[in-house]
């Protein structure tokens, strides 16, 4: 059976929360690619630990800016890293994702956020502004 999980996607860290859980993942934003094949060579903490020290061919990118994906592919390739890494996902059904986002983020940015997850795995995507899930955490009504 598939597990509902939150992703908090942030510019420098991803959070992922399971339901039943807790947080779960809590790794840097950053996937090293090899920018001679455009191959993923590593996401989040171990694309982390290979900044400075690598070949010149590859590059660590963050794949978010201000909150909003500035690449698309890699931030869908990095949500799918860590998906799998979590092994949420049914036998037959994916997870329910809800994904924060900040408040000043366009249509077209939410559209992409969501397509980025639905693409990675996620069944039902839903998307909320950051200080609304801040507050539901903090035990707010």
């Amino acid at each position: 059976m598939a597990k509902d999980i939150g992703i908090d996607l942030g510019t420098a860290n991803v959070l992922i929360y399971v339901a039943g859980k807790g947080i779960v993942l809590n790794e840097p934003s950053v996937v090293a690619v090899d920018t001679r094949t455009g191959k993923v060579l590593a996401v989040g903490s171990e694309a982390y630990r290979m900044v400075g020290r690598t070949p010149s061919n590859i590059r660590a990118i963050r794949p978010l800016k201000d909150g909003v994906i500035s690449d698309f592919d890699i931030t869908e390739e990095m949500l799918t890293y860590f998906i799998n890494k979590l092994d949420v996902k049914g036998f037959m059904s994916k997870p329910k994702i809800m994904i924060c986002a900040p408040t000043n983020v366009t249509e077209i940015e939410r559209n992409a956020i969501m397509q980025a997850a639905e693409k990675a795995g996620g069944g039902q995507v839903y998307l909320e502004e950051e200080p609304k899930v801040a507050a539901v955490g903090a035990g707010m009504d």
